[in-house]
């Protein structure tokens, strides 16, 4: 004897209809995401003749590398920088910025997470402000602060700019990580047998990875995409890629645009294999640090 069949759930199934309208959507989505970054690279393997005719062209009919021998060689305008010597000068300074950064936001958000103390809720809130205030409102204070200090045209004194900038928000996104792991978790581990330090390095630090990964991302793409302080410090040999950039327009000259898209182009390259490299870990981030039931 067969079982009866069960009646179907209620609720309003999802139809062929209805996938493939979600997936041409998402296709329209992805199209136009994708298509800028697509013309910049097609542009830059374009001659500058084609770049500049009325007629546009998906493929290139004459591919070129000379726009990247122009903007890797050449400085972009004269007494100036080329791009090695602006990528080795941005490259630096992310570098500062986001250890810097992670350091003092690390040690602030367990503070403000796991302690209790007087004057904590005045601090979360000067964080905020803080941050709300757009950062071209403090240029001429920024600026006669580096110059105080004799650090004009240094990297020391652009790092020490943007490590402040992105600090506010380290710390508030960081707070929210430490705040999400329980405190149990290290008090168990202690009752097994660890020491606090122990604990929390075992335990609680692998579960905070992915804030870690997050917050560094979010410092990386500040730093390395910041303009205006940039170009209101750094000048001539210490240009940063951002700043480098701006540098291919002229008054007095055609600007070559394929040297441009080119210039772009690489400047985006150390960005994607960034976060090829910590994709994973922000994965992984979030499936260690686990205690055993």
């Amino acid at each position: 004897m067969t079982a009866p069949r069960r009646a179907p759930e209620p609720g309003r199934p999802r139809t062929h209809a209805n996938r493939v309208l979600l997936n041409a959507i998402a296709l329209v989505v992805f199209a136009c995401s994708v298509f800028p970054v697509y013309w910049m690279v097609n542009l830059s393997f374009t001659p500058g003749n084609e770049i500049i005719s009325r007629r546009p062209s998906l493929v290139p009919d004459d591919p070129t590398l000379l726009n990247y021998v122009t903007a890797w060689t050449r400085p972009a305008a004269p007494g100036q920088t080329d791009f090695p010597n602006a990528l080795r000068t941005s490259l630096t300074i992310v570098v500062i910025v986001v250890l810097v950064a992670l350091l003092f936001a690390f040690l602030a958000s367990i503070a403000l997470a796991r302690f209790r103390f007087r004057g904590r809720h005045a601090f979360i809130v000067a964080i905020l402000v803080v941050q709300m205030i757009p950062g071209e409102a403090m240029m001429f204070t920024v600026y006669n602060l580096v110059d105080d200090m004799h650090l004009m045209n240094t990297i020391l004194g652009l790092s020490l700019v943007h490590t402040a900038s992105v600090i506010p928000f380290t710390i508030w996104a960081l707070r929210g990580f430490v705040a999400g792991v329980p405190a149990e978790l290290e008090e168990a581990a202690q009752i097994d047998g660890c020491s606090k330090p122990q604990a929390f390095w075992r335990v609680t630090f692998p579960l905070l990875a992915p804030g870690l990964v997050s917050t560094g991302i979010f410092a990386f793409m500040q730093s390395w995409n910041e303009f205006t302080m940039a170009l209101l410090l750094m000048k001539d040999k210490n240009l940063t890629l951002p700043t480098w950039l701006n540098s291919f327009q002229s008054a007095t000259e055609a600007t070559n645009y394929g040297a441009v898209m080119a210039a772009s182009t690489l400047i985006c390259i150390p960005v994607v294999i960034f976060f090829l490299i910590v994709q994973g870990r922000m994965t992984g981030g979030l499936v260690s640090g686990a205690v055993k039931g």
